[in-house]
């Protein structure tokens, strides 16, 4: 018996002698790892092609959802809004890209409508049902359609990824996290890239 609480001890001991982690600076959860190599090839609502690296430079707020969400994408477009007025000239170096898991219905010209309402510097991305499944898949996205009456909805996950100015995913803010939380994490992002 006394031996093998020696033993517990000595294991319990040694967890604790790897490598000390320093507290994260960030309120969200680091992805930088899991997403290392994450991109899409899609079209944005103005027709051009665009890949994460048109945006090198950058602090990228990425968003995958759907124009007919009734709730937690609008929220979240509108809470993005926020985050970037509240930026001032720092949102110059700031882009932020919803991504649609629609393409059945979210076509270029109802992504011209609907995203540049949330703010005039938010692109609206787009894809064929391929391109959309390599997208959301690249970053971990879940999505399904749920038939309805008439219509139907997508159940999705939530989340914006925050990616740095190199190109790289960083962060993952959830639903509802804070605007001035995100702003924080930003102003990080955008200091790491010009200290």
């Amino acid at each position: 018996m006394m031996r093998n609480l020696l033993i517990l001890s000595l294991i319990v001991l040694l967890c604790g002698c790897g490598e000390p982690r320093l507290p994260s600076p960030f309120q969200a959860s680091d992805v930088s790892a899991q997403y290392a190599g994450a991109d899409f090839h899609l079209a944005d609502h103005t027709g051009k092609p665009r890949t994460l690296a048109d945006f090198r430079g950058k602090v990228v707020l990425l968003f995958f959802g759907y124009t007919h969400c009734p709730d937690i994408c609008p929220a979240t477009l509108a809470d993005l809004a926020q985050v970037v007025r509240s930026l001032g000239q720092d949102a110059e170096r700031v882009q932020v890209l919803f991504v649609t898991l629609d393409p059945e219905r979210d076509t270029r010209e109802l992504l011209t409508q609907y995203v540049p309402a949330f703010h005039p510097a938010f692109l609206g991305l787009y894809g064929d049902a391929q391109a959309t499944r390599e997208a959301a898949s690249a970053f971990g996205m879940i999505y399904k359609k749920q038939d309805g009456n008439d219509s139907y909805t997508l159940d999705h996950s939530t989340g914006t990824y925050l990616i740095g100015a190199s190109g790289k995913p960083m962060l993952l803010a959830p639903y509802g996290q804070r605007v001035e939380v995100l702003v924080q994490d930003v102003k990080l992002l955008l200091r790491m890239a010009h200290p």
